[in-house]
C-alpha cells in the first residue's frame, strides 16, 4: 500500500521549506527541499532607509503630522525600531500609538565613483555623551556608515546602539575636508611607492651569474 505524503511550511525567515516522500508498508521514504531566499539571508550589510511614519489620527487631531528619518539598518525590522526608538524620545510618539506610513530603500546614484562623506555622530561612551564629526573615503553612503561603526568600535568601543547618526553629507569641495587622514589622500600629485618590484622573467637566459634584485 502507497499513500504520496506532503508538507509544507510557509512563512519561516529563510523561505519556504518542503518536504515529500511516499508511505510503504515496510518504512518511510522522505524527500527534503529547501528554497532559501537570498534577499532575506543577506542581512549583515547596512542599507539606507527612508522611514515615514506618524501618530494614528483622533479626534482631538484627525490629520497628524508626518516624521520622516533616514535609517541605516541591516534589513526594515531593524530600521522599524530604530525609527521608533528616535521618534519616541524626540517627539514623544511610540509604537503602539503610531503607524509606519512608508518604508524604502535608498540606493546610490553613482556606485562606481569615489567619494569624500562626512558624518556627524552621537554616541555614548561610559563616561558619557559625545558629539563627534568624523570623514571617511568611500563609494557609497552605506560604505561610509559601515566604516564609520568598525572605526568607533575599534577606537572608542562603542557598540552598534551607542551611535546615533545625525547627519551624512558627501563632500564635494576639496576645500570642505578638514581631517588630514583625507587631506593626503585628495592631492593632485599623490603618488604610491613600489617596495617590492618583482623583475620580469627573461626568456633568453636560464642561467645569470648575477642574483635579481627585487627591492629598489
Amino acid at each position: 500500500m502507497n499513500r504520496d505524503i506532503k508538507y509544507s511550511t510557509i512563512g519561516t525567515d529563510f523561505g519556504t521549506h518542503e518536504t515529500t516522500g511516499s508511505a510503504h508498508s515496510n518504512g518511510i521514504h522522505y524527500e527534503e527541499t529547501l528554497t532559501l531566499d537570498t534577499n532575506k539571508l543577506s542581512s549583515g550589510r547596512l542599507t539606507e532607509y527612508e522611514v515615514i511614519g506618524r501618530h494614528l489620527p483622533t479626534e482631538a487631531n484627525p490629520t497628524p503630522a508626518m516624521y520622516r528619518m533616514t535609517i541605516f539598518a541591516p534589513n526594515e525590522t531593524v530600521a522599524k525600531s530604530r525609527y521608533w526608538y528616535f521618534l519616541r524620545g524626540l517627539k514623544k510618539v511610540k509604537k503602539a500609538t503610531g503607524e509606519i506610513v512608508s518604508i524604502k530603500a535608498i540606493h546610490e546614484k553613482h556606485p562606481e565613483k569615489v567619494k569624500n562623506f562626512g558624518i556627524w555622530l552621537r554616541y555614548d561612551s561610559r563616561s558619557g555623551t559625545h558629539n563627534m564629526y568624523k570623514e571617511y573615503r568611500e563609494l557609497t553612503r552605506t560604505d561610509a556608515v559601515e566604516s564609520l561603526y568598525s572605526d568607533m568600535a575599534a577606537r572608542h568601543r562603542a557598540r552598534f546602539r551607542s551611535i546615533h547618526i545625525l547627519r551624512v553629507v558627501e563632500v564635494e569641495k576639496t576645500a570642505d575636508i578638514k581631517r588630514p587622514y583625507i587631506k593626503q589622500l585628495v592631492t593632485k600629485s599623490l603618488k604610491f611607492p613600489l617596495p617590492h618590484r618583482v623583475a620580469k622573467i627573461s626568456t633568453q637566459k636560464l642561467f645569470t651569474a648575477k642574483r635579481p634584485s627585487t627591492f629598489a
